[in-house]
């Protein structure tokens, strides 16, 4: 995986708990932000710290748009696209470094 990618992701404060969509530049760098809490905010304030899902994209107007639809989503649209590619709800952080 490229150090800089185009993503939209998932991070999560456990499963099946409190869930933030983003996209990004730099997947390692914000979730590092998140997960650290550098950054003041939504994810530092409910300690949404766990990456549960991530997409790439080509370009950044690809990933605004996906993030945009999946914002509009359900909550169980969300939850079973997470257990769609991560049934365990693991932290993928480490296996994207």
């Amino acid at each position: 995986m490229k150090r800089e990618c185009i993503a939209v992701y998932m991070m999560a404060s456990g499963r099946n708990g409190t869930l933030y969509i983003g996209v990004t530049s730099h997947l390692i760098k914000r979730v590092y932000e998140h997960k650290t809490h550098a950054v003041d905010g939504f994810t530092k304030t409910y300690n949404v710290d766990k990456l549960v899902y991530f997409e790439l994209h080509e370009t950044m107007q690809a990933a605004i748009h996906r993030e945009k639809r999946l914002k509009k989503y359900t909550r169980a649209a969300k939850l079973k696209l997470i257990e769609e590619q991560n049934p365990e709800w693991n932290d993928v952080y480490e296996g994207i470094c």
